[in-house]
């Protein structure tokens, strides 16, 4: 894996909001998706995690987002984790995951990129966290290529395109798009290789 993409660990990230501005609307949900490379040099799944928010004190809500999503910030039986407490959980899974892949540093996969990269970013500096495992501006973004791959930039269309089944009834969980969104991502960087791009080394 450290050979595929220079030492960077690709990790898929999805979040849900309170809106669109990273810097004052909440922070909902954050899920992660590690990746892992099998025998063939083929990307898969190997481990996720999940948790729900609760609405930091410096952070609002709109409400027509809350309606998108579906998301009740009040609603007890969503269990949300403090921003600081779900962001370090997700941060340890990273790290050992870049440990374990003899990897330097994460870089983030997700539909849209920069929009979760800055809610990320915005959050790891209100909660003052001091070592945030991601590149703090690359990443891997889906819907570019998804719309190089297949002509398609939606998640739930690029996903049909590329065989993979979506629910739309499902959508908007961060943990159900995120798994979606590793599986195209997987299913693009595996194509590629298929297609004569990149090759894992020979083993010995």
């Amino acid at each position: 894996m450290a050979d595929r993409f220079r030492g960077f660990l690709p990790v898929v990230i999805d979040v849900e909001t309170g809106g669109f501005d990273a810097q004052n609307n909440a922070l909902l949900e954050v899920a992660a998706v590690i990746l892992g490379m099998d025998d063939e040099g083929q990307l898969v799944i190997t481990e996720t995690l999940a948790h729900n928010v609760e609405v930091h004190p410096d952070t609002n809500c709109e409400q027509a987002a809350l309606e998108f999503t579906g998301i009740d910030p009040d609603d007890p039986s969503r269990e949300a984790l403090p921003e600081a407490k779900a962001l370090h959980e997700i941060f340890q899974l990273v790290r050992r995951s870049i440990r374990a892949n003899d990897c330097n540093r994460a870089v983030m996969v997700a539909h849209n990129a920069h929009f979760d990269l800055g809610f990320i970013n915005a959050a790891v500096a209100r909660n003052d966290i001091k070592r945030n495992p991601f590149h703090p501006f690359s990443c891997f973004d889906t819907a570019t290529l998804g719309g190089l791959a297949y002509g398609q930039t939606v998640l739930a269309k690029a996903c049909l395109a590329a065989e993979i089944p979506f629910n739309n009834a499902k959508a908007h969980s961060a943990l159900y798009d995120a798994k979606r969104t590793a599986l195209l991502f997987c299913n693009i960087v595996n194509r590629w290789q298929a297609l004569g791009g990149w090759q894992p080394p020979e083993l010995d």
